[in-house]
């Protein structure tokens, strides 16, 4: 599965996203990563599609769904690596 319109909207601070991120990372999946905390509209894209909440990370597949604060084992069966 190609990977590289996954994106992740994020903290530096966020355990989850810090998560997320290495597994990807170790498993050479590519993403594009956005720290909401540096941009106001990103904020409130979050904001947005998690109807008012700001939950980290938010992840959107090529596909167009979403993952809110998934598991490795969510993050694995999205992108097929079982």
């Amino acid at each position: 599965m190609e990977n590289s319109n996954i994106k992740i909207y994020g903290t530096d601070w966020c355990a989850d996203c810090t998560r997320a991120k290495s597994f990807l990372d170790n498993h050479k999946v590519k993403y594009d990563w956005f720290n909401i905390e540096l941009d106001n509209d990103l904020l409130k894209y979050v904001l947005e599609v998690n109807n008012g909440k700001r939950i980290v990370p938010t992840i959107v597949f090529n596909d167009g769904s979403i993952l809110l604060e998934p598991t490795n084992k969510q993050l694995s069966e999205k992108i097929e690596l079982t």
